[in-house]
């Protein structure tokens, strides 16, 4: 019998616009290019392709936290390393999260002007217009961790050095 390699999480929460997809693909192909078994599950990706009908409500984006939180265990138990993109604006049910994946948390950050300037879909300024309604940062609020295992400012630090922070600790072993 062979004796399979540990999953792990990696969850990469933060503002929309601060770099997570970016940097949970680059992580991802980094430990692709070691043969490691690794899955990204994006926020955007994972609701348009398992749940649409969820919107934004607090209830909602607890819902998607949750259903997630599943996904990435069930991965997980097959050895897989699951590297999660997702906004998860709400503190509790992103603890509860990361406490049953015993995941590594990496927020990922940058100041609001900065999130707006980079924004590839729009959606900060046509928030700021009133025209998106409970968009994080802007008309909903979004509760930074307390104590993530990283704090990755991608205005002050490029995508290899933050790919370089978070392989010094994660995955573990």
């Amino acid at each position: 019998m062979s004796v399979q390699a540990a999953g792990a999480v990696l969850w990469l929460t933060g503002p929309p616009a601060a770099g997570k997809t970016t940097l949970a693909q680059a992580v991802a192909e980094a430990l692709r290019q070691e043969g490691r078994p690794v899955e990204v599950l994006d926020g955007d990706e994972v609701r348009r392709r398992f749940w649409p009908e969820l919107g934004y409500s607090s209830e909602d984006r607890g819902a998607n936290v949750r259903r997630v939180c599943e996904l990435a265990g069930l991965l997980r138990r097959y050895g897989v390393l699951v590297v999660v993109s997702l906004v998860s604006p709400e503190r509790a049910p992103r603890d509860a999260a990361l406490a049953a994946l015993s995941a590594c948390e990496v927020h990922v950050d940058a100041p609001l002007e900065v999130l707006a300037q980079r924004d590839p879909k729009g959606l900060y300024a046509r928030a700021q217009r009133g025209e998106v309604a409970q968009f994080t940062g802007v008309s909903a609020p979004y509760e930074a961790p307390l104590a993530p295992r990283l704090h990755l400012r991608t205005d002050c630090v490029d995508v290899a050095q933050c790919v370089a922070r978070i392989r010094a600790v994660w995955p573990p072993g």
